[in-house]
């Protein structure tokens, strides 16, 4: 019982926040971020170029709602391994983004990363360009046209080549990528290799590729791994099946996607604790 109280308590405060400064206004899209991991993972949020941005932590089992404005690009990951005073100062293991919680740079190296650029035609990927260290999804919601869910569900750190592997403490924490480690310009595409003809997948990169088919593995893999949808918003989920149920919440409405297979311990246990916090929160505001 005590689990479900704590999956409760971020829902009722995002969404106090979120229901309080109106966030349904014309044109923003909502982001349901999920934590489905074993451990804490401290979501990274940046804008653009802008790289002043949010970061809070979900302890697993826990989800947040987070509201992007009309035209919104930016990126979405996790951070690992951190530890912040109450002063919201810190450091994290892998994807960290500055000495703060809320991002004030962009996210270290190696790091899995959902990219999003909004529009009246959103583009949407999850890149390991810069390495990974989560497994991490892309659900659309309520989407049109063929919107379809990208990502990495499987774990490279099992799969890592020895000389990528970021370890601490005896264990693997991260795969870096081969630019990070090697930094030579056909691992990284520039010079010579700047551009898709003469940029090609490497063996580091193909292994990258066998886990996670639908995520970028270097950084001219785009006909399997960008993907287009008009009018959804979007689930980001961390240690996620693509095949499993996610829901997002929108328009004070709980929707829930119904993929073949069965739910997982958040499809069931997160829906209700989400639906009850959203419940509590809006008889609250009536």
């Amino acid at each position: 019982m005590a689990r479900d109280l704590s999956v409760l308590v971020p829902f009722t405060v995002i969404f106090f926040g979120l229901i309080s400064t109106g966030i349904e206004s014309q044109g923003t899209k909502t982001f349901t971020i999920v934590n489905n991991c074993k451990e804490t993972v401290w979501p990274g949020i940046t804008h653009g170029e802008n790289f002043n941005g949010s970061g809070f932590a979900l302890k697993p089992g826990q989800s947040a709602v987070y509201t992007a404005p009309a035209g919104w690009g930016g990126r979405i990951w996790g951070r690992t391994g951190c530890s912040f005073d109450g002063s919201g100062h810190g450091t994290c293991q892998t994807g960290g983004c500055g000495t703060s919680i809320n991002c004030t740079g962009p996210g270290s190296p190696p790091a899995s990363i959902a990219e999003f650029t909004l529009g009246e035609v959103d583009f949407y990927d999850v890149s390991l360009v810069d390495g990974f260290n989560l497994p991490i999804i892309v659900i659309p919601m309520k989407g049109k046209e063929n919107c379809t869910t990208v990502g990495c569900d499987g774990d490279l750190r099992k799969n890592c080549p020895s000389e990528l592997r970021l370890n601490s403490s005896g264990k693997v924490i991260a795969c870096r990528s081969a630019c990070d480690v090697f930094n030579t310009d056909e691992y990284c595409c520039r010079g010579m290799f700047g551009d898709a003809t003469t940029c090609h997948p490497s063996n580091y990169s193909r292994t990258f590729k066998s886990v996670c088919p639908v995520a970028y593995s270097y950084a001219y893999d785009d006909p399997t791994s960008i993907k287009t949808c008009t009018g959804a918003e979007y689930v980001v989920s961390f240690c996620s099946s693509r095949n499993e149920t996610v829901c997002s919440y929108h328009n004070n409405t709980l929707s829930c996607n119904t993929p073949n297979s069965a739910s997982t311990t958040f499809g069931r246990r997160g829906i209700v604790a989400l639906a009850l916090a959203l419940l509590l929160v809006l008889s609250l505001y009536s």
